[in-house]
């Protein structure tokens, strides 16, 4: 579809990831935080109209915004192709419904505090100040070139990194404990995990310019805070399967365990590639190849996707009052989604690597001259990217399924209340 000038590569692709973050990530990280944080501080949402303006202003937004990508008005930086008069909509709706998060919190009952209420708090407290960060200084006086994309970067890590990996790990937090009836197993480690995770996380994204021109120490600094943020995620990692331990075996039976376990794995394989990749010596070989692709996937989808599937297999049956149609149809949506989200990311990192080798090989040429074969390059990817069109197509079956049955839900024709859906009943029976 390369001769439709909507449908090029590069405006097909910008669309899409801005969908992924916006359209999908973002719409599920605040359903899911508000109504974790609603259930935490039990109070209940006040004046919830508002919430309903704001979800739909938000939704008008990015509609605008992919239309405007789309049709060529789209800026130059990642995750901030929307024209800045779209992300001031999007801002304006999120005044309308991270707000209200804030205001359940300040409102909760006298006790104790969650440490899924913190790293909830946390996001809804980062999502503005990173939208407002980034639009103000991109394009504004005395900050131009390369400024503008250190800047720019620094939201594109963030938006993933501090935003929806925050809603991620607060839902975690709270589903792994609540599925298995068991609290967090080291608050003492859950502490540790937030406050490094806090503190480190916002420093990464600048490894990214390794070897370009910008100060080195930007990019050292980064590199380091990479590394140290691997201590954090092996906290949390640790403290998540720690609280499971006991339990493996609910697994087999529940679909919110069964998609939380995995984004948990998810999470810590997705800073060991991070750290990987941070090196100098592997960033020489894969930089401005798909391994940077597979690295943002295996945060927004293996890890980040997968925990929201998790909050909605659990939330959906109390919001609706009845039970999901299908444990099978649950089964083939996490097979299709866990196999095609892994496949998709490993494959990317495969050919980002065989990418970058052969790009980083220079030869000389019949008249003399050292190059090396950029063309060459892609074309060693191509049984690469054909894996990762068949991961596509299992991904397009684990989520029309997931899809059909989302909507079957909503029109409240499952299965009626009482009994959980699971893969296989519990013994004794199990309790919605």
């Amino acid at each position: 579809l390369s001769d439709c000038p909507l449908l090029s590569y590069g405006h097909v692709v910008a669309a899409a990831n801005n969908l992924q973050v916006y359209g999908w990530g973002s719409m599920a990280a605040f359903g899911t935080a508000l109504w974790i944080l609603a259930r935490l501080s039990k109070v209940a949402l006040p004046r919830p109209g508002w919430l309903i303006i704001g979800a739909s202003l938000w939704n008008f937004g990015v509609t605008a915004g992919v239309i405007a990508i789309l049709t060529g008005y789209g800026r130059a930086y990642d995750l901030l192709e929307f024209p800045k008069s779209v992300m001031g909509v999007l801002f304006i709706a999120y005044t309308l419904i991270g707000t209200w998060g804030l205001v359940v919190f300040k409102k909760r009952r006298p006790g104790h505090v969650f440490i899924a209420s913190n790293y909830l708090v946390a996001a809804l407290l980062w999502l503005p100040w990173l939208i407002l960060g980034a639009n103000l200084l991109i394009g504004s006086h005395g900050f131009h070139g390369i400024v503008q994309a250190i800047v720019a970067a620094w939201y594109a890590q963030n938006v993933v990194g501090l935003w929806l990996t925050a809603v991620g790990i607060g839902t975690l937090y709270y589903l792994i404990p609540k599925v298995t009836g068991k609290p967090v197993a080291s608050y003492s480690l859950a502490g540790l995990g937030f406050w490094g995770f806090a503190i480190i996380a916002g420093w990464t994204g600048m490894q990214r310019f390794s070897g370009g021109p910008v100060p080195a120490w930007l990019v050292t600094v980064s590199i380091a805070a990479t590394i140290l943020l691997l201590i954090p995620a092996l906290t949390i990692t640790v403290n998540l399967f720690s609280t499971l331990r006991g339990s493996f075996n609910l697994l087999h039976h529940s679909p919110t365990l069964n998609f939380a376990a995995y984004s948990a794995v998810a999470y810590l394989i997705a800073n060991l590639v991070a750290v990987i990749g941070s090196f100098r010596s592997v960033s020489n070989i894969t930089q401005l190849t798909w391994f940077s692709v597979a690295q943002t996937q295996l945060f927004t989808n293996c890890f980040f996707s997968m925990a929201m599937f998790a909050a909605i297999y659990y939330i959906l049956p109390r919001l609706t009052g009845c039970e999901w149609i299908s444990g099978r149809l649950i089964k083939i949506h996490y097979w299709g989604s866990g196999y095609g989200f892994a496949m998709a990311a490993f494959m990317l990192a495969l050919a980002g690597i065989s990418q970058g080798s052969a790009q980083s090989t220079i030869h000389l040429t019949e008249g003399g001259d050292l190059r090396t074969d950029f063309l060459l390059s892609l074309v060693q990817t191509l049984p690469l990217l054909i894996g990762r069109t068949i991961a596509q197509v299992l991904l397009c079956v684990g989520q029309l399924t997931f899809a059909l049955h989302f909507i079957l839900m909503l029109l409240r024709l499952g299965r009626p209340s009482g009994e959980a859906t699971l893969y296989s009943p519990l013994p004794g029976g199990a309790k919605s």
